[in-house]
């Protein structure tokens, strides 16, 4: 009976290693529903590089609407991200960069900021509605306030947002791939009890 019991124990452990190792060799789950690999979906561009030190608001602010890359350059679709954020929020430098512009567009508080070190052209993230507390021409670090959430001119209605955005050129690209993993996981991963 004792040799039952051990055999019994000796293959719950070997079963919880395999699944332990299976959880941390998997790939992690995509963070947003909207950030999903689609099979419609062009490659993501390798010439983005992972640089980001902070989200633009909050810690992990919830994505209110993902990316979604138009099919054609005058096309329909999301060009950035809408991140929850009332108004108020500071706003964020998720890298270094130097201010392009500050001000209104269209009605719309905009705040952009050319990352250093992306290239020619480099990479630039765009924020709004975000009131610039920055000036074009300055330059700015990771996680330096440079603004804060507009109350108006937000195109999200479900909640108050900020949009975020970034380019190189004309092309418009996913602002979530300027974030490494560790900032993008949401936690450590959990063991749970077999039985």
């Amino acid at each position: 009976m004792r040799a039952n019991r051990c055999a019994r124990l000796c293959a719950r452990l070997i079963l919880l290693l395999a699944v332990t190792a299976a959880a941390l060799l998997a790939p992690p789950p995509p963070l947003f529903a909207a950030d999903a690999p689609r099979a419609d979906a062009p490659p993501a561009d390798a010439t983005v590089p992972a640089i980001g030190r902070t989200w633009p608001v909050g810690s992990r602010p919830r994505v209110l609407r993902g990316w979604e890359p138009p099919a054609t350059p005058y096309g329909p679709g999301h060009r950035g991200v809408d991140l929850a954020a009332p108004a108020g929020t500071p706003v964020r430098a998720v890298t270094a960069g130097r201010v392009f512009f500050a001000g209104r567009v269209a009605g719309k508080a905009v705040v952009s900021v050319d990352l250093t070190g992306t290239g020619d052209p480099p990479l630039r993230t765009t924020y709004e509605p975000v009131t610039a507390t920055v000036e074009e021409g300055e330059e700015v670090e990771p996680g330096e306030v440079i603004g804060t959430v507009d109350a108006s001119g937000s195109h999200c209605t479900a909640a108050p947002c900020v949009h975020w955005g970034l380019r190189r050129g004309t092309v418009y690209l996913n602002p979530l791939s300027l974030l490494p993993p560790w900032l993008l996981h949401t936690g450590p991963s959990r063991l749970l009890p077999l039985a």
